[in-house]
């Protein structure tokens, strides 16, 4: 790991390679906590390369669990969080919508690190068990539209660096990895990221990988939209400015959009949306996200017509059956 660390010290970057057999041996226990903080630690203060990216990509997918849930059309709503907005679960409640929409969900998720509610946390909290039981899962996208693939059940090579995560309490370049390691392969993906710089760097990996795919960046620093800001979003058909106001909304103010301070905060949020007793505010962020979700299965769909389909599948709750059925399977 010293040879590791002073490559990385001297500003010099790794092939696909050997990102891949770093990521390996770290998951493998090769390595003492303090130089995996060390290593995690360098990737905070400089850009990982679109090769590195694909390297650690690579291992998670060799080292993870895998799943099929013989269904060719899933997809995947994943953020990689690491944007210190404390927002409410907004690509979690989005699935459901989507779920209720009619579509198939495979929702890759995790307890929250850098932020303090992640997906896994408010679907345990609402009484939700975790499974990798392959004929669970398939039976919840059966009946339910939707399962929930809690990451630790499936990469549990990753058990080495969770508690290194969590004692740094920052984003790491594992919080990238998230929504590019779902066990499930989708065939459908759309991906919040922080900045643009990461942005474009999933733009190109997912250019290559033959999917469906929308990644979209709030301007404002957001990984959803927020309606709070114009976003970008890159897909098979170029990249994209979109304005709230095109969009028919007026510009959200950040406090409108928060999470709740605690779990059970977030989680009664999570519940309001659901039973469409929610703000505004709070449902037409789920709506707008959902609907992308929709536009990117289908994207020949305007968005106001897949915007459509998610109000509907929100207000008629059949979202909120997804979800009941979901925790019943």
């Amino acid at each position: 790991m010293k040879q590791i660390l002073n490559h990385l010290f001297e500003h010099k970057t790794f092939t696909r390679e050997q990102s891949r057999d770093i990521l390996k041996d770290i998951a493998t226990g090769k390595f003492n906590n303090s130089q995996m903080a060390a290593f995690m630690t360098a990737y905070c203060m400089r850009s990982i390369t679109v090769n590195e990216l694909e390297g650690f990509r690579d291992a998670m997918l060799e080292l993870c669990l895998p799943i099929d849930l013989q269904n060719g059309e899933l997809i995947d709503l994943c953020g990689t969080g690491g944007d210190g907005k404390d927002t409410f679960n907004i690509s979690t409640l989005a699935s459901f919508v989507v779920a209720g929409a009619g579509y198939k969900v495979a929702k890759h998720g995790n307890y929250g690190v850098s932020s303090g509610c992640g997906s896994s946390n408010v679907m345990e909290h609402l009484g939700y068990t975790f499974t990798n039981d392959t004929d669970k899962l398939k039976r919840s996208v059966d009946e339910a539209n939707i399962c929930f693939l809690h990451a630790p059940l499936f990469h549990p090579a990753m058990k080495t660096v969770a508690p290194i995560r969590r004692e740094l309490g920052v984003k790491t370049f594992f919080n990238m990895l998230g929504p590019l390691a779902n066990p499930a392969k989708p065939q459908n993906q759309m991906v919040g990221v922080f900045n643009l710089e990461l942005a474009r760097v999933y733009a190109y990996l997912y250019q290559k990988s033959g999917i469906k795919y929308t990644i979209l960046n709030a301007l404002d620093g957001y990984d959803e939209i927020s309606l709070t800001c114009d976003f970008k979003t890159f897909s098979q058909d170029g990249e994209r400015i979109t304005s709230v106001e095109s969009l028919g909304f007026e510009k959200l103010q950040e406090d409108q959009i928060t999470g709740g301070h605690t779990v059970a905060e977030s989680a009664d949020i999570f519940m309001k949306v659901l039973n469409d007793e929610a703000t505004t505010a709070q449902a037409s962020v789920v709506l707008s996200n959902a609907a992308m979700a929709i536009k990117t299965i289908k994207p020949d769909t305007s968005f106001a017509d897949c915007f459509y389909e998610a109000e509907e599948a929100l207000i008629s709750k059949k979202a909120l059956n997804s979800f009941k059925t979901l925790l019943a399977s």
